[in-house]
């Protein structure tokens, strides 16, 4: 070993190596600083000498994987530029910037392990979304000027430790006499690399085939591949032990794809979180199903006969209810960019007050098709796990309901089709339209306009029609989303960015209905309108509860009276409350109510990947956040002011946590799972 290292060393991966030596060098270092921190709570026994080998492993992975750029650069760099001075500059300031990245990552998991106790995970994930939030914090928090003088300090110093013990130079004399071909070095770099991928390729195929997904490319494959990375991390009985095993960006990099938090480590919790959780879902209607405590299956029977309608659910891309006319918001209400919703909110089932559980498209589609809560990551559409679960969809194929999931762009993105298709709806999305000869006739980097998608659900419609089904099609939009752009010729040209985003959408749903009436299905379909999540959730307050709210209307003119309803409701009520309206009999496990029906108790559920809330009509919201913290405020609906709580109020953070904790506890064990399949 000694010996490679010494050929390496004077190569052209001289300086490869003794980048990766470094990473190695400061990753041992940060991990026996965090045993002396830790000392009181660590095992000091055979578990925390393999916490230390099994940390150092990982450690050598990682070194391999991150300096794999410089090894590729230094493959590719002429032999005679390392003999001049100047020409091999270029790569000794690659050099620095690797170690200065190492060494940021490493002072920064010493912050982070300094207010969490763990290495990195869904939470410094998170950072990256909510980034300005993070970094206004960061630099109230800490002296940057200060970190960054040590971080360049520290990587300088590796430099010069190297140069002082000689082997800079015995590098860039090696590499500049180094006659091996060039190609062997990238294959010997880039094997590893392709084993890893290659590997995740087939764990991927695997799980994409127990999912009946086997039309699903390469990079779909790859991707639910990824979605183990977690799986080879260590876990000790004792929680300091597993800390000190991992590496940080390794644990980044698995938390990214698994998208999740441990519930007890993050967040309040009880003992009896699924049982209490139970105990409410059996209040609000259906009868158990067994006698398991830990079993939320519930038989939910009709209150009167079957209504075998079709449903189209028309999933609005970033439509705040501000935006539509109806709502009277005094920014939008004169603009008049929704009058085809603005008709359809007075002709329809119009849920005054719905909230939509998250920030992003695929937070909506899983409180649409799942009715769960968001528990505390990303969403489950993006987690290991997410097949074979109870949705709207499969209670309804069950039932002999044609199933589909209607997209204008690629449903890879974001595990969409993994996820629909491997929870009973067929998938029909831009590649596949596009594969069958269906070509689109305008689209931007999203993918196909709105009014293409809609055709595509008249196309399915019919199609399910002439079989002699009932259908239920999920519909998701892309037109109201940057770079918002449309066909021309469709709304006012004066509109432009949101507002005329919002306008084309709008004018496409009109469109899209009035076409749909001159079917022969119609008058036996309700259509189911509403936003996935708001535009935008930033502010100053812990929850801008007044950006979560959404529009919720069901269309269906001869069957669903026009009427508003006016009690508080979360966007997973709608699955049960489509279900109640079709009089539908099912085993549900699902923790959304029908909204309309009787014992109904009016809240909502909304987050921000790692926040999640608990809002009710009387205005108490009750947010749960890391590290086992809740906080409760009076909330003023109508502004979103927020009043911190002066007495706490037990039973409300009882609730939030019997609800979220509940849910996650069931989706990590199964007990979400389609009791049919």
């Amino acid at each position: 070993m000694k010996n490679l290292c010494s050929k390496v060393l004077g190569s052209r991966q001289g300086g490869t190596l003794l980048l990766a030596a470094s990473y190695v060098i400061l990753g041992t270092l940060l991990r026996l600083g965090l045993l002396i921190a830790s000392a009181s709570g660590v095992s000091w026994g055979l578990p925390t000498l393999g916490a230390l080998v099994v940390g150092l492993l990982f450690d050598l992975l990682m070194a391999w994987f991150l300096t794999l750029p410089m090894g590729l650069l230094s493959s590719i760099w002429p032999s005679g530029w390392y003999s001049d001075r100047w020409l091999r500059l270029p790569l000794r300031a690659a050099w620095v910037f690797g170690a200065f990245l190492f060494s940021f990552w490493k002072i920064a998991e010493i912050l982070f392990w300094e207010e969490f106790g763990v290495r990195f995970n869904f939470i410094a994930v998170d950072y990256l979304v909510y980034t300005q939030e993070v970094v206004k914090n960061i630099k109230e928090s800490y002296n940057l000027p200060l970190i960054f003088v040590v971080v360049l300090a520290l990587a300088g110093g590796l430099f010069l430790l190297w140069r002082r013990l000689g082997c800079v130079r015995r590098w860039e004399e090696g590499a500049s006499a180094d006659a091996s071909p060039r190609w062997r070095a990238i294959v010997i770099l880039l094997a590893p690399l392709a084993l890893v991928l290659t590997y995740a390729f087939f764990l991927g195929q695997r799980d994409l085939r127990l999912a009946d997904q086997t039309h699903a490319g390469a990079g779909e494959r790859i991707v639910a591949g990824l979605r183990h990375m977690g799986d080879p991390q260590p876990g000790w009985a004792n929680s300091y032990d597993t800390e000190l095993a991992k590496n940080g960006e390794y644990a980044f990099l698995a938390a990214f794809w698994a998208n999740q938090l441990e519930w007890k480590r993050f967040y309040p919790s009880r003992p009896d979180a699924v049982a209490q959780l139970r105990e409410l879902l059996l209040k609000q209607g259906g009868a158990a199903v067994g006698a398991d405590h830990n079993d939320i299956t519930r038989q939910v029977s009709p209150t009167g006969p079957a209504r075998r309608l079709n449903v189209i659910q028309i999933t609005v891309e970033s439509l705040s209810a501000e935006f539509l006319g109806c709502y009277g918001a005094p920014e939008y209400k004169d603009k008049n960019l929704t009058p085809n919703l603005d008709r359809i909110a007075r002709e329809s089932l119009w849920f005054r007050h719905c909230y939509a559980s998250g920030t992003r498209t695929v937070r909506g589609m899983e409180g649409l098709t799942l009715s769960i809560p968001p528990i505390p990551g990303q969403s489950v559409l993006r987690r290991a796990g997410c097949e074979n679960l109870t949705t709207l969809g499969s209670v309804l194929k069950a039932q002999g309901y044609d199933t589909a999931f209607i997209y204008g762009g690629d449903g890879f993105f974001d595990n969409m089709n993994y996820f629909f298709g491997a929870n009973g709806y067929r998938i029909i999305d831009l590649p596949r339209q596009e594969a069958a000869g269906k070509k689109m006739t305008f689209g931007n980097a999203w993918g196909a306009c709105d009014e293409d998608a809609f055709s595509w659900s008249l196309d399915e419609a019919d199609k399910a029609f002439a079989a002699g089904k009932p259908f239920h099609h999920f519909v998701m939009t892309t037109s109201n989303h940057r770079p918002y752009t449309w066909p021309a010729g469709k709304i006012d040209p004066k509109l432009v960015d949101r507002d005329g985003g919002v306008a084309y959408t709008d004018f496409a749903i009109g469109a899209f209905l009035k076409a749909a009436q001159a079917k022969p299905w119609c008058k036996d379909t309700i259509f189911v309108i509403v936003a996935d999540h708001c535009a935008s959730v930033a502010g100053k307050r812990e929850l801008e509860i007044r950006k979560y709210e959404i529009p919720l209307f069901i269309w269906s003119p001869g069957n669903i009276p026009a009427h508003q309803v006016q009690p508080m409701m979360s966007q997973i009520d709608t699955t049960p409350t489509v279900l109640g309206l079709l009089n539908a009999s099912y085993l549900s496990r699902f923790v959304g109510a029908d909204v309309l029906r009787t014992g109904y108790h009016p809240r909502a559920f909304i987050s921000n990947y790692q926040k999640i809330a608990v809002l009710h009509e009387d205005g108490l919201l009750t947010v749960l956040k890391p590290v086992r913290q809740a906080a409760q405020y009076r909330a003023d609906l109508a502004t979103g002011a927020l009043t911190p709580l002066t007495a706490p109020d037990t039973a409300a953070v009882d609730e939030a946590v019997i609800h979220y904790q509940g849910t996650d506890e069931l989706f990590n064990h199964g007990g979400l799972a389609n009791p049919l399949r």
